[in-house]
This record gives C-alpha cells, sequence and structure tokens, in this order.
C-alpha cells in the first residue's frame, strides 16, 4: 500500500517577478511502515517536499496522495485537521512553546487534536520522555534546555500520538552519537509496533545508512528514484 505517492509534483515560489522552481516534476512513492530518507545539498528541495507532504504548504502543480487522500487539494482548515490525526513533525528549529514545560509540549498533541483519557496521556509522556533520556527534566522550559535536549523533547512531542506519517527534518542533527543512534531504534520499534512511516529530510550519514529507500534530490529534481541499501552522500 503506497502511503505517499507523488506525481508530476511541482512547487514554484515567487518573489516580486521572480519566479524559483523549488520542486520540479516529482514522481516517487512510498510504502506504508517505511523508513526513508530524502537526501541532498542545503536548498535543493528536501524541505520543501516534506512541506507539501506535511500539508504545511500547497504543490504549484501535480498531485501528492497521502494515506490514498489527495491532500494537494486541502484548503487550509483540511489541512490543519489531517495535520493533527495523523502526522508527527520534527523540526529543525524544534518549534516548542516557550511557554510550556517539556512534558507540557509533548502532552500538548494529545490535548489539541485527540481524546486521550489524562491518565493515559501522561503514562505515553512520560514513557517518551524516559526513551529519550529527558525524564529528569520534563519541568524544565525550552529556554532552559540545551539545543539537543530540546530536540529530544520535540521528537517524543512527534511520537506522542502514535502518529501515521512522521516528518522530520535533520531530526539528529544536534544529538550525540548514542543519543541519536537510541532515537533511531526508538522510530523503528515504533514503526514495528504501529506500522508508523517514518520520512526524513538529512545529511545524517547515521540516518541515511538505516534507511531503507533513499531519494537524492537535486535542484529540485530526484536524481535516483530508488535506492536501496547505502549511498554515496
Amino acid at each position: 500500500m503506497h502511503m505517499i505517492k507523488g506525481e508530476d509534483l511541482s512547487k514554484t515560489y515567487h518573489t516580486g517577478e521572480v519566479a524559483v522552481d523549488a520542486l520540479k516534476g516529482l514522481d516517487f512513492s512510498i510504502e506504508k511502515g517505511a523508513f526513508v530518507s530524502f537526501v541532498g545539498p542545503s536548498g535543493s528541495g528536501k524541505t520543501t517536499l516534506l512541506n507539501l507532504i506535511g500539508c504545511l504548504d500547497r504543490p504549484t502543480k501535480g498531485s501528492l496522495l497521502v494515506a490514498g487522500m489527495n491532500v494537494s487539494d486541502f484548503n487550509r482548515k483540511d489541512s490543519a485537521l489531517y495535520r493533527g490525526k495523523h502526522i508527527g513533525f520534527i523540526f529543525q528549529s524544534f518549534n516548542l512553546i516557550p511557554v510550556l514545560t517539556a512534558f507540557e509540549n509533548v502532552e500538548y498533541p494529545l490535548i489539541m487534536v485527540q481524546s486521550v483519557p489524562a491518565a493515559e496521556r501522561k503514562k505515553r509522556v512520560l514513557e517518551l520522555l524516559d526513551a529519550v533520556s529527558m525524564i529528569d527534566r520534563q519541568s524544565q522550559l525550552p529556554d532552559q534546555l540545551s539545543g539537543g535536549q530540546k530536540q529530544r523533547v520535540a521528537i517524543a512531542r512527534a511520537l506522542v500520538t502514535h502518529p501515521d506519517l512522521v516528518l522530520a527534518d535533520e531530526p539528529t542533527a544536534n544529538l550525540d552519537h548514542d543519543t541519536a543512534y537510541g532515537i533511531i531504534r526508538l522510530m523503528k520499534k515504533i514503526r514495528q509496533e504501529v506500522q508508523t512511516t517514518f520520512v526524513f529530510s538529512t545529511h545524517d550519514t547515521r540516518i541515511i545508512g538505516e534507511a531503507e529507500l533513499i531519494y537524492r534530490i537535486e535542484d529540485g529534481v530526484l536524481k535516483n528514484g530508488n535506492m536501496k541499501g547505502g549511498t554515496d552522500v
């Protein structure tokens, strides 16, 4: 079953009279439960593609199916509802809420988009904070945490809803070797348990080496459609 399928997917941005083609006619597919990396140099279109898949932006041309839904046709309200119920995000800039503690940041998606009882919310949050080695800092605010610690909280928040799809933009960039591999193991464990699909935009060879499917993007174009196993990046 295709979790994600893009056909002739294109995105053009306009700045005044200047048009920039960020993505140029991409054709690709990702199966449910896959562990996938999009790799390429900065400015190649990786983040733009993740934003389209995550319903944060809309394509200029082409179609994009996610879990059988044509998300390229979604309006803003449909996109927000779909994201909240089905997609977890790990942003390079963390996007934690400054006035909430680490615990509250992880709990927030469960309160906002899912009817999860308080006891179950607490159980899930504590399990994930423990898994990312942040349980002893659960009461701290984001500005009291290091970059790596913020990243761990962001990863726990993305996983707490048990989403169908997790989109991650350089998720291990601020993590040391042992923590990064611990996060990768956690993601694979969750994937096995609930068939979550993981899609990464990354330069990290640790993630690239664990990926089952690797797409390389250069200048908005997919260069090696499906390359399984290792990579030369």
